[in-house]
């Protein structure tokens, strides 16, 4: 995401025109409030508009996993034509859900990689939506690398690069005879 695409002031209006009759006629008691993105975990996701729910209401957006509250941006997202590499601009939140969901998933990850570590049995996760598998790979894949400075100042560009793939456990008592 580069250029600040969406704005409070560009989708806001919009925004409004759509989730207020919507949450009207389905017989919530649900209000939102419009604000400029933000996140805990910006490496994560990073949204330009933030949709926050408050109401009597927010216990059933956030049910079975937040369903509701998915499916009410996935509805909305395609309501408002939004094309489908804009979506993670804008993120629907109740009561911090979406922080708490991305630690959960960040441990999720960790654990899971020390069990495939330890028994080297493969891990399949649940079913989840894009924008969590996201949080999984980026969390396997651990913090980013340092910046490379290089002494050439990176004018040298067909360097090759190689390596090996690390060995699985040794199964089975052989012995490795590298």
């Amino acid at each position: 995401m580069n250029a600040k695409k969406y704005t409070v002031e560009s989708i806001g209006p919009r925004l409004n025109e759509f989730l207020r009759p919507l949450l009207k006629r389905a017989g919530f008691e649900l209000d939102f409030e419009l604000a400029e993105g933000h996140s805990v975990h910006p490496e994560y996701e990073s949204p330009e508009v933030a949709v926050q729910f408050k109401g009597p209401d927010v216990d059933v957006l956030l049910a079975n996993k937040a369903e509701l509250l998915l499916a009410l941006e996935q509805v909305t997202m395609e309501a408002l034509r939004m094309p489908s590499e804009d979506h993670s601009r804008i993120s629907f939140d109740a009561n911090d859900y979406r922080m708490l969901r991305i630690e959960e998933l960040r441990l999720s990850a960790s654990a899971a990689a020390e069990k495939v570590k330890r028994t080297g049995a493969p891990f399949f996760f649940n079913p989840m939506n894009s924008r969590e598998r996201r949080v999984i790979h980026m969390a396997l894949r651990g913090p980013p690398p340092p910046p490379r400075r290089e002494p050439d100042g990176g004018r040298d560009r067909d360097r090759r690069f190689g390596g090996r793939p690390s060995r699985p456990p040794n199964r089975g008592g052989r012995r490795d005879s590298r």
